[in-house]
């Protein structure tokens, strides 16, 4: 029988309560859930309750001291990841940490040094990348010949639109108030130490590209590699985007936004000149709504168009299912700190392209090395 991982989760709000937890909790075989951590003591008693764990902290520092968990789960608010991974490695433990891993590079490198210092594995969760459907069509690009264009769209309704009608959150108010000034503190430092002393508008595009935007980019990176260029980057009402990135060749779009509309629409489709491939996803909010993907084609003048659902397992479950296997056998993921940093420059580099936007035409684009 495999060793079971024991599991310490650091922050119990929407995504450890629809996803992490349950989907623990069904990979038994794989793992145990050891101890719960959360700045919510009703929250931390009423998850705990739920999932018979009597091993309960408020603060992180105390989980990952417990010596018995193999790997900690950061899933608390981004201000506080980089802090709780470097920790938990410090001790030895393995961490998954979901996006974004950190705001700053700084940060990053701190993380890469603790896990390489201690010898344990950190994995970002990107659970996009390990969908079946994203997988083959990755391998159906490579084959797909010369690019013409490529397409990356994320446009979607409030999270809170699917979560009331398919699942329930429980959340407290019981959060000390300290807390949360500090939390909101730590947000405008970081992003000043990322970004510089920007107005408000521009911090909050680069928490908005940390956030939903993370997911399209580095799904983008793996399946196109990283682009040559920024070559604008403009900033609409209610947080809409639209980038166009220059890779050799052919150029990409990325337009994302969020609007009241309850619909989730995310895609990457890749144009040949007789073939195009599209990976589309679903809300991760609802367990199991598939991802799929979409070849067209056209041979001998006869259009043909095919859709492939691999499976209705969720990517979330792929992506624990990978993470156990880089942990026991001693595997860099590929979702790892450093792949996360190249988003960290890819996110600098819209925001340079989004300032120059504001100040006229005629000023040459963002570009940057990944390397």
């Amino acid at each position: 029988m495999a060793k079971r991982l024991k599991v310490g989760v650091i922050g119990l709000g929407t995504v450890a309560q629809i996803i992490h937890l349950p989907i623990l909790k069904n990979l038994s075989d794989l793992y145990e859930i050891a101890a719960l951590c959360d700045i919510s003591r009703q929250l931390l008693e009423d998850i705990g309750k739920r999932y018979s764990i009597d091993r309960l902290y408020t603060t992180p520092h105390e989980l990952v001291a417990q010596q018995d968990i193999d790997v900690v789960f950061v899933l608390n608010s981004d201000e506080y990841h980089a802090e709780c991974a470097i920790e938990a490695a410090q001790r030895h433990k393995h961490v998954f940490i979901e996006k974004p891993m950190c705001l700053t590079l700084r940060e990053a490198d701190e993380i890469i040094a603790a896990r390489d210092s201690s010898g344990v594995q950190v994995m970002v969760g990107y659970m996009r990348r390990f969908a079946p459907a994203f997988l083959q069509g990755v391998e159906e690009i490579k084959r797909l010949g010369t690019i013409n264009y490529a397409r990356v769209r994320d446009i979607i309704g409030p999270n809170e639109s699917f979560i009331r009608q398919s699942a329930h959150v429980a959340r407290y108010d019981d959060l000390p108030g300290a807390l949360q000034k500090d939390r909101l503190e730590r947000s405008k430092a970081l992003v000043k130490e990322a970004i510089g002393d920007v107005s408000p508008e521009t911090g909050r595009l680069y928490r908005f590209l940390g956030g939903l935007s993370s997911h399209d980019l580095s799904a983008m990176r793996e399946m196109l590699g990283f682009p040559r260029q920024v070559v604008s980057a403009v900033q609409g009402a209610s947080q809409f985007l639209t980038v166009i990135f220059a890779y050799d060749g052919y150029y990409a779009t990325f337009e994302t936004g969020v609007d009241l509309q309850g619909r989730f629409d995310a895609h990457i489709e890749v144009f040949g000149a007789t073939r195009s491939v599209k990976v589309q996803y679903d809300s991760p909010f609802i367990r199991h709504l598939p991802t799929q993907l979409f070849i067209s084609e056209t041979r001998d003048e006869v259009y043909h168009e095919t859709t492939m659902r691999p499976t209705f397992k969720d990517p979330y479950t792929y992506e624990l299912e990978y993470l156990y296997e880089a942990i026991t056998q001693r595997l860099q993921p590929k979702t790892s700190p450093e792949d996360f940093k190249k988003d960290l420059l890819l996110f600098q580099m819209i925001i340079d392209a989004s300032k120059l936007s504001m100040v006229g035409d005629g000023i040459a684009p963002a570009t940057a090395n990944p390397e």
